[in-house]
């Protein structure tokens, strides 16, 4: 008799407990969308309600982007410094390879930028060009960006991409000689930069400037020691 009545309530109990794992389910899914949804909007107060309700910090929509990567992508910089507190992975890459960082140094999110690095952006990890965070941004010649970038004397401001390209070579290269991309230049310089690292056709940066009729950028390479 035991035995048959406890048959029963087991045959009552999973699919309650089926049920109820459903729910949570929907809910969690719920609270991830909701989340995804605030931070792209910018929502802080979202961001916290989702949190509360149960939503994943790295839940990812379709694109592989991570709430934290919808809310760089518009620069939204309080929505970052919530995601950031309550532990958002800065360097977590979506579908194209981008991750919070590398997409803010390439935009010049200043901002972004430096709560990224505080919060252990990770140099090692390259966007789909094999390339850092400071490359884009000295071709932009954001040139806060690259400071910040360049305050951490661990950067590594010599990084060679998949076109054979430095941060230097870039600046020049894609570069237009702008006041902003000569400073990034003396920049470059100041933190130790090899002005001669040449590309793969072993074109040098010097030889780029003055093809290029960088003649400013040229003469502070010359001053630096390039051949």
């Amino acid at each position: 008799m035991k035995l048959i009545l406890l048959t029963a309530m087991l045959g009552l109990a999973l699919p309650a407990c089926a049920q109820k794992q459903k729910e949570d389910k929907m809910m969690i899914a719920n609270a991830d969308q909701k989340l995804r949804n605030a931070a792209a909007e910018n929502d802080t107060l979202g961001i916290r309600e989702a949190l509360t309700a149960g939503a994943t910090i790295e839940t990812r929509d379709g694109d592989g982007r991570t709430p934290l990567m919808a809310a760089v992508y518009h620069n939204h910089i309080n929505a970052a410094k919530l995601l950031i507190e309550n532990g958002a992975n800065v360097n977590a890459q979506d579908k194209i390879l981008n991750s919070p960082f590398l997409y803010a140094g390439a935009s010049g999110f200043t901002e972004i930028v430096k709560m990224c690095m505080k919060a252990g952006a990770d140099y090692k990890v390259h966007n789909r060009y094999g390339g850092s965070a400071l490359i884009p941004a000295c071709e932009h010649a954001h040139v806060e960006t690259v400071a910040a970038l360049l305050s951490d004397k661990n950067f590594p401001v010599d990084h060679i991409n998949r076109l054979g390209w430095t941060g230097l070579l870039e600046a020049i290269i894609l570069g237009n000689g702008s006041p902003a991309h000569i400073q990034v230049v003396k920049m470059l310089i100041a933190a130790g930069a090899n002005v001669n690292i040449a590309d793969k056709d072993g074109v040098s940066p010097l030889a780029h400037a003055k093809r290029k009729g960088q003649s400013a950028i040229a003469t502070l390479l010359e001053q630096a020691g390039a051949k």
